[in-house]
């Protein structure tokens, strides 16, 4: 008995031996870490879902091709709650503006405008004075100025920015 009793011993040293090496094997070319780096996290910031103010006015420049868009736009407003003499559809002078984009003039304004933009069904939201002038009732006013993007035969468009 004491042969087998030896011979189980080797094997049991063989085999812690065997074990050991391959653990210091993967601990030397970098496979496991005996003390890891903790990863910073990653915290979400909050996104923006603005609030629906029917209490702007809001102005709707169609600057596509497309006949129409801005009367859609218009009734979409006025069906979600803003009073119809407060909505001002017209055409724009341009017909090539790639993106549909909500403008608003002060910093205030934000989160009306990302508001608006999400009853619109999503767009851009920009801060500009570019179409300040076009308030002539003194009333807080956001300005929708319809792209590409909203029209049926919509072509390909850069990636760039449209300028406002």
């Amino acid at each position: 008995m004491n042969g087998w009793v030896v011979l189980l011993w080797s094997f049991v040293a063989a085999l812690v031996l065997i074990i050991a090496g391959i653990f210091g094997s993967l601990v030397v070319m970098g496979r496991i870490s005996l003390f890891p780096e903790t990863a910073p996290s990653v915290v979400p910031t909050p996104v923006e879902t603005g609030v629906v103010d029917t209490n702007y006015s809001v102005m709707i420049l169609n600057a596509t091709p497309e006949e129409g868009l801005d009367a859609q736009m218009s009734d979409t407003l006025v069906n979600n709650g803003w009073a119809a003499d407060t909505v001002f559809a017209s055409d724009s002078e341009s017909e090539d503006f790639a993106t549909t984009t909500v403008y608003y003039v002060d910093a205030e304004d934000e989160l009306a405008a990302i508001g608006l933009a999400g009853v619109i069904g999503g767009a851009e939201v920009r801060q500009s004075d570019f179409y300040a002038e076009l308030n002539d009732t003194g009333a807080k006013q956001l300005t929708i100025v319809i792209g590409l993007d909203r029209t049926a035969s919509a072509p390909e468009t850069s990636d760039e920015a449209p300028a406002s």
